[in-house]
Order: C-alpha cells, then structure tokens, then sequence
C-alpha cells in the first residue's frame, strides 16, 4: 500500500499566514510611521521656527529713534536674556546695521556676535522655506548652516530703516539655535513610532498564531482520532466543531471511507459466498476419490474418475467465474482505453465457439447478422463495423458468453437459441433468445446476484455467476443488461443494450 508523507519543508498554515500578512502589514506600518515622523518633522521645526521668529520681531520693535537722531535698541539685555535663557551654545544673534552707499567697513553691530553666517545672496532661491515679510521693506530668511561646530537654524530679518537724520541703513538681525534640540526631539519621537509599531508586530504575530491554532484544533482532534482507530473502524468523522472551509473536506473523507467500507463488506462477502461454493464440489471430490481408493472394480473406479472430472471441470468454470467476476467488479479503471468495437462480430465469434457445446446438447444455435437482417447486405467480411460501440472487445466477448452458456445450459434438449444484433435508437442492441423454461418477472432483479439461479430450487447448471458477470462486464463500458420474455410461450430473452459510438449517431 502506498502511503503518502507530507513534506517537512513545506510552508504549514501558519507559517503561509505569516508570510503573506507580515510584509503587507510591516511596509503598511512603515509608511505609516514614515508619514508620522514627516508630520511631526515639520511641527517641529515650525514650533521651533516661530519661537525663533518671535525673538527677532522682539529685537525688530526694540529699534528705535535716540534724541541724538541715532539708532539704538531699547532692551538690548532683556533680549538676550531672553536669547540666552535655553542654555550656553543653543542660541546666537546679532544685531547690524550698515550705511547705505557706504564701504562695509562702516557697518556696526548693536548686538551680539559679529561672526554668524551671512544670508545668501538671493534669499528668494536660495532658501529652502520663508515667512511673510514684516513690512513692505522687510523680509525673513531662513536657511541652514554651520557655526561654531554646530549645525545652526538661521532666521535672518533684512530690512531698511531710517535714523532721525534721515539716514537710510539696511538692518540686519539674525539669530541662529543649534538643531541639536530639535534632532533629539525627533529621535525620541521616532524611537516611540519603531517601539510602538514592533509591538504591535509582536502582537499580530501571537494573535495569528493562536488564532490558527484554535482554528485547527478541530482538525488535530480527527488526525488524533484517525490514528488511534488505526483502521479498525471505517465509521464517518465527527465534523463537530469543524470550520466551515475545512468541512467539504471531511465530508469527502467521509464519502471516501464509505465506499471504501462497502467495498470491504463486498470483497468479505465475495470471499464468504466464494469459499462456499467451493467447498461442496470440494468435498464431493474428496468423497469421490476416497472411493476410488477403494473401488475394485475397474469398471466402477472408471466411472467415479470420470465424475471426478466432471466435478472438477465445473470446479474450474467457477474458478475462472470467479476471477471473470472480481476483474469486472475492479473499481480501478481497466488497462487502455476502449475503442470502436463491431458488436456483430463479437456476437458472432461467442456464437462459433460454443457451437460445439450447443450440438452436444443437441440445441439449435443460430446467429442472425445485423448487415442482413437490416441492409440485406452479403456475409462476406466488409471493412466497416455493422453495430459500432466504444467499448473493449475481450469484456463484450464475456459479457456475451456468459448470456449463451446461460441460454445452453437452461435451454433443454432439441431447443432454439437465437443470437441476433441490432441498432435501435442510438443504442446498440446484442440479443439472447431461447426457448427454455424462462424466469418469471419478479425473480428476474434477483437473478443478476451473485450466486442466485435462475432455475427454482437449486441449480444444476451452475453456481450462479453468469448474469452478475455479464452485467457487470456490460455496465464497465457503459451498457446494461436487461431480461424479458417471448410475446408468447416460454423463453427468456436477454438483451445486452450498449450506446452506439459518436460516428454512426445523427
């Protein structure tokens, strides 16, 4: 018996879950998280831009008009407390003025460094945001660069201004904070999204494995049953608490175990009804031979050798009955495949070999060709079918045996057996006729059982097999046989009714 072992290297339920759903869910989770870190990359800077903006519109509205016509800043120390008051290295500023048409040597800072990195020369295309301006005179720049080892936001305000002379100046006021702050904001932000999304990996993972768990649960429970019935029981699985995608399968399980289970009764009953039939001619054998052991008489032991022989040759017609039996009840599918077959010379050939048997009983068995019969064709062989059927010739042959060995051995003596094919209706038709005592119409289902007689009482004829074997020839290639009477008199017809091949239908 051929068993089949599943793979250990290939993917379980579990293990396809997880591949198909953890990338879709991880890269959706990333994306996510990539989204988010964005958002929160540009809330950020734009809160710690608009604290930068705050201060230089502070320094902007403390520049005013001195008495002496002069520019100065009226709470130069509160601003840069105000500057100062996120810690050393995380803010810078200054504060410039510079005449207008005059060298740049002229120009002076009011306040703070003197060194922070100068806005570029077109803050329009050079930088990559920008505020609204603070006037029509006036505009903020913002840009990155680098300053005392640091990395520094700049906010740059250019503006021009009037001293009380009427002097023009072009101000200049930039502060720069270091992005180290908003850098580690931005970490911690994005180790929450890493941690949080991991987690929530972790827990998909569980939730499926345990859901896939629960879900077969069921399916162990019959994989344990299975195994510990370890085939004495062909009973149907239970299907309790089995899911609904899984219980077709079972249900096929079932249907499976079923017929495996009838077919076992089958093969059981097969053997009973076999070992039964051959244990009486056995024995008559047995009691045949013990007395010829001791016969004296050659004339009388001659006489039990040859019922000895007539025993065992109707031992072997049950034998070979017996096989012809189990090949046609064989629920694997028959070696080739079956092809047109003449039906008229299969008739024909079963016909010429039991000829012989048929004169010894002093029968008259005849054979009606199809082609004369209806085209009033020769005899001669012609190269086309007359009856064409799909089937395999060697089952028809024994099919139509069986029906003509029945027919002789019920037929009595000085009887007719008439063997005749015909097409009818798409059907093509092998019929047995004869003349002998026939079988009545409510015994005529019975007949087709194996080891039942047609005869009542017990047989003489037979063990009972021919019909079974030839409906169950008939039946493997798609036909039946079916049992009716004469019009009149007595008699038994049995038909053999097979479809007609494609070719010849239409």
């Amino acid at each position: 018996m051929k068993i089949l072992r599943t793979d250990p290297d290939r993917f379980g339920i579990r293990a396809r879950l997880l591949t198909l759903l953890l990338p879709a869910v991880v890269g959706l989770l990333a994306l996510d998280s990539w989204n988010d870190y964005r958002a929160l990359h540009n809330q950020v800077q734009d809160a710690y831009d608009q604290a930068m903006l705050e201060s230089v519109h502070v320094l902007r509205g403390s520049l005013s008009v001195a008495q002496d016509g002069a520019l100065r800043l009226n709470a130069p120390l509160a601003v840069q407390a105000l500057v100062d008051a996120t810690g050393p290295l995380q803010k810078h500023l200054q504060v410039r003025l510079t005449p207008q048409g005059a060298a740049p040597a002229r120009e002076w800072t009011l306040l703070g460094q003197t060194d922070l990195p100068a806005p570029p020369l077109q803050p329009a295309s050079a930088t990559s945001t920008a505020s609204a301006s603070a006037s029509a005179a006036s505009s903020t720049v913002w840009y990155d660069s680098y300053y005392r080892d640091h990395t520094v936001r700049v906010a740059a305000l250019q503006s021009k201004v009037l001293d009380g002379r009427g002097q023009a100046f072009d101000l200049l006021i930039q502060i720069a904070e270091s992005t180290e702050p908003r850098d580690r904001a931005q970490a911690a932000t994005l180790r929450q999204e890493l941690i949080r999304d991991t987690r929530m990996v972790l827990v998909m993972i569980l939730l499926v494995w345990l859901g896939v768990t629960w879900s077969l649960r069921p399916l162990e429970r019959l994989r344990k049953t299975v195994l510990q019935n370890k085939g004495r029981d062909l009973e149907p699985l239970d299907t309790t608490d089995v899911p609904h995608e899984v219980a077709p399968l079972v249900d096929a399980v079932n249907q499976h175990l079923a017929s495996y289970r009838d077919l076992l009764e089958q093969q059981s009953q097969f053997l009973a009804d076999a070992s039964h039939q051959l244990r009486t001619p056995l024995a008559i054998m047995l009691t045949q031979a013990g007395v010829a052991l001791r016969e004296k008489d050659p004339e009388q032991l001659h006489t039990t050798l040859r019922a000895m022989v007539v025993q065992i040759s109707r031992s072997r017609r049950l034998c070979e009955q017996l096989l012809s039996l189990a090949h046609a009840n064989e629920n694997a599918p028959p070696e080739g495949a079956p092809g047109i077959t003449d039906l008229n010379n299969v008739a024909r050939d079963v016909v010429l070999q039991y000829l012989t048997l048929a004169h010894e009983k002093n029968q008259d068995l005849g054979w009606v060709d199809a082609r004369e019969e209806a085209a009033s064709m020769p005899s001669a062989e012609p190269t086309e079918p007359a009856v064409p059927v799909l089937a395999r010739g060697p089952e028809l042959h024994e099919a139509l045996s069986n029906l003509v060995h029945n027919a002789i051995a019920y037929t009595p003596a000085g009887g007719h057996i008439t063997v005749m094919v015909s097409a009818h209706e798409g059907f093509a038709l092998a019929e047995v006729r004869d003349d002998g005592p026939g079988i009545a119409p409510e015994r005529r289902a019975g007949v087709f059982e194996r080891f039942h007689s047609g005869a009542s009482g017990k047989s003489a004829h037979g063990a009972g097999l021919g019909l079974a074997i030839a409906r169950a020839y008939a039946r493997r290639n798609g036909g039946d046989i079916e049992l009716t009477g004469p019009a009149s008199g007595t008699g038994l017809r049995a038909i053999l009714r097979l479809p007609l091949a494609a070719e010849t239908q239409g």
